[in-house]
């Protein structure tokens, strides 16, 4: 697990890999990834929209940008923690993310960016 800190917000990071898929007649290696955004500031905060920067072995970088998470954009009061879990699929048995939410505070009515963590994706039977 990876964890980071920005302005009292704490973002960690669980990863899994799934298994191997053919689609389009090519083998994809899937992984999921759990993310907790746990508000440790004194504010109430809202998470607007996300920003992925996903690295396969085999491929460019892929960007993804969108709104909220898996169709959620969670209001987090101090304290009060928020998780979901996602996944991707990649050409390769090595990979990465990394990434950031863009978020609102209430209090202030500031826009932020809470750093997620870079983390690693790897098959298992792939390590040495």
């Amino acid at each position: 697990m990876v964890s980071q800190i920005t302005q009292g917000i704490k973002i960690s990071v669980l990863t899994s890999f799934e298994g191997t898929y053919f689609k389009n007649h090519k083998i994809h290696f899937a992984f999921s990834y759990e993310i907790t955004i746990e508000n440790h500031s004194k504010d109430s905060v809202q998470l607007t929209s996300r920003h992925w920067e996903i690295f396969d072995s085999l491929n460019d970088l892929e960007t993804v940008d969108g709104e909220g998470i898996i169709g959620k954009k969670p209001v987090l009061k101090p304290g009060e923690i928020h998780s979901y879990s996602s996944g991707c699929l990649l050409s390769s048995p090595f990979g990465a993310m990394s990434g950031y939410f863009n978020m609102i505070n209430f209090t202030s009515t500031k826009k932020f960016r809470v750093i997620v963590p870079s983390f690693r994706l790897s098959a298992p039977f792939a390590l040495n």
